[in-house]
């Protein structure tokens, strides 16, 4: 008999869409709409997100993907002489290959905690450049990133997202929330952050569809008005403006019917916290136990090695010469089955 196949537990956006994704984009294939965002779909896909956010003023923008979306946004909201302060571990400054540098634009990194930048942190940064005799021939601090869930799948807190945004104010800088994985946060028990304390605290956030169900497709807040001007145009100027922008609308706009966004995010959850336990029953080492979606247990190679010949997990870092630390992440369309086929090779 044939070798069953690798079972993939690497990352969460391995499938393709929710089935009502797909039934819609079928249902308006033959539709003729306007381009760039102007389609009804898209109209109400904003109309849906802005209800959600309890942001009737909110303006609204679809990318295609997640390192295009953070390019765009920080390059808008900086000036030419600012960079943007990230966690040491956070996307940006990571797993980007340097695209907000090659915008021209230097990530300033602070030491965080599985993901988390804290406000004492912040504060103390921000307070030593402001004190540095030379910081007139430095990269001037311009913006804030975090993201929710962060790259460990910890998530922030709604009294840490508060002080937070406290120190951004007292030192005038924009909070810009990266939400790639913002369904699972959602739907984790663990959290306490709604989308509408996001539309309150953050001068910026984007909805991650990817990661969370769609094919494709982000979905940038901005709360406010007049934070960034002519972003439309500057999206167009970065390449990154979809002509069939339905594409996306419809997207979203199913997302955000009747609750899906808030609902898609629970098989992963559930699925991860099975696995999680079944982890620990059977004596390996997690990091950390997570909130979210995203699993990180230090092997010992030669373990991983001979786990390697069943599943495909995702490599995190090296320990040290013997351990490695790899993810296991679940998705919202993780099959049960799956996961207990899983535990049962572990």
């Amino acid at each position: 008999m044939p070798e069953p196949k690798k079972l993939s537990f690497a990352c969460d956006y391995e499938e393709g869409a929710h089935p009502n994704i797909l039934k819609r984009l079928v249902e308006t294939n033959f539709e003729k709409q306007p381009g760039y965002g102007a389609d009804e779909y898209s109209e109400s896909a904003r109309a849906r997100i802005r209800e959600a956010c309890g942001a009737p003023e909110a303006e609204v923008y679809f990318l295609a993907g997640g390192t295009q979306t953070n390019a765009n946004v920080i390059d808008a909201i900086l000036r030419s002489y600012e960079g943007v302060v990230a966690a040491t571990t956070g996307h940006v400054a990571v797993h980007e290959a340097g695209a907000i540098e090659y915008c021209g634009h230097k990530v300033l990194p602070v030491e965080s905690e599985l993901g988390k930048i804290s406000a004492a942190a912040l504060e103390q940064y921000l307070s030593d450049f402001a004190s540095d005799g030379n910081r007139d021939h430095m990269v001037q601090p311009g913006m804030l990133y975090i993201s929710q869930p962060t790259e460990y799948g910890t998530l922030y807190s709604l009294s840490e997202l508060e002080e937070i945004k406290a120190v951004c104010e007292r030192f005038s800088l924009p909070l810009y929330v990266d939400g790639a994985r913002l369904a699972y946060a959602l739907a984790s028990p663990a959290n306490d952050v709604t989308l509408k304390d996001l539309a309150r605290l953050c001068d910026a956030f984007y909805i991650g569809g990817t990661k969370c169900g769609a094919l494709i497709g982000e979905a940038v807040v901005f709360p406010r008005k007049g934070l960034v001007r002519k972003f439309f145009t500057s999206i167009k100027q970065h390449g990154a403006l979809l002509a069939k922008g339905r594409l996306c609308g419809i997207q979203f706009d199913e997302l955000f019917r009747d609750g899906l966004y808030f609902k898609v995010g629970g098989n992963a959850i559930r699925m991860a916290i099975k696995l999680q336990k079944a982890l620990k029953e059977k004596g390996y080492e997690l990091l950390f136990e997570s909130p979210t979606n995203q699993i990180l247990v230090v092997l010992e190679n030669r373990k991983m090695a001979e786990l390697e010949k069943k599943v495909v997990m995702s490599f995190w870092e090296k320990r040290d010469d013997t351990h490695t630390l790899v993810r296991f992440a679940t998705s919202w369309a993780t099959r049960e089955e799956d996961v207990d086929r899983l535990i049962s090779i572990l």
